[in-house]
């Protein structure tokens, strides 16, 4: 059964609207023991309405893309499909070779999008370059970054074409607020939307202190939900972030999903921000 409830959107600089929860895949296809089931879950959250699926050619060195490729088997045209490449094949002949060799990969003859998975040696003009012959190519519809601060944003939108960027792909979450001093003002400004990886923080010590903090368990409580959830209903505030938590099982995938339902009040808000403030000034861009 389709997902019924109204989703929120993000929309993109060329008008295209995006569900604001897709699918991220780091680690997935790593472990063949749980191939069949990572593959169940992105076809059911595309059937909850998680289009988005995002994946790079870094992952597992193209596990996660050949996955990601037999998951949407017979279901392509409902996808919006992600991949991202290295920063050293971001260049002239380079970048055309890394493409094709993730569409074979994701059997697929074109991507929705395709990121500069962060900013390497190669000049961002010579990246802009491959990726608009890309776009002539048909071999994507449409490109972006990751991982770029508002410095390199603001010297990419200064570049000839770089205005055909269409979303920047950073790390963001309750304890990562760093993007929220003059990043996200940024793209909000020019009505580019962040693509939020790790929503739910990494694995450890950090994410142990999100989900066991008392004010998360009680705003999470007062609504019925998981801290897990909490912390990804958090993400979506704004209008402008499109999250992408890890969706690898299917009991995750379920709960990512009704995430849609959940109405953050203004005291909910409040509440978090006194237990995680965002930084008062610039700090560097975090990266995992």
């Amino acid at each position: 059964m389709k997902n019924m409830m109204k989703q929120p959107t993000v929309t993109l600089p060329d008008g295209t609207q995006l569900p604001a929860i897709g699918q991220g895949t780091w680690h997935i296809g790593d472990d063949p023991s749980k191939r069949m089931e990572e593959i169940a879950a992105l076809r059911l959250g595309v059937e909850l309405g998680m289009k988005v699926i995002d994946t790079a050619e870094m992952y597992g060195e193209g596990l996660s893309e050949e996955l990601v490729g037999e998951a949407i088997h017979g279901i392509r045209d409902e996808v919006f499909l992600v991949s991202k490449v290295y920063p050293h094949n971001a260049g002239k002949n380079r970048i055309i070779t890394s493409c094709e060799q993730s569409l074979r990969r994701l059997k697929t003859d074109h991507l929705d999008l395709y990121l500069l998975h962060w900013r390497g040696d190669i000049p961002l003009a010579e990246t802009i370059q491959g990726m608009q012959r890309l776009v002539h190519e048909g071999k994507i519809d449409r490109w972006g970054v990751s991982n770029l601060d508002k410095d390199d944003m603001e010297e990419l939108m200064q570049l000839d074409k770089g205005n055909r960027c269409m979303v920047n792909q950073v790390l963001y979450h309750l304890g990562s607020r760093g993007i929220e001093v003059d990043l996200l003002p940024w793209q909000e400004k020019h009505q580019m939307p962040i693509m939020a990886y790790s929503p739910l923080a990494q694995g450890g010590s950090l994410r142990k202190e999100l989900v066991q903090h008392e004010t998360v368990i009680n705003v999470a409580e007062k609504h019925g939900i998981t801290p897990y959830q909490l912390l990804l209903a958090w993400t979506l505030r704004s209008g402008n972030v499109l999250s992408l938590p890890k969706s690898s099982s299917e009991k995750h995938v379920k709960e990512n999903a009704f995430v849609y339902e959940v109405v953050l009040s203004a005291e909910d808000l409040t509440q978090l921000d006194e237990a995680f403030p965002a930084p008062k000034n610039k700090v560097p861009l975090d990266i995992v």
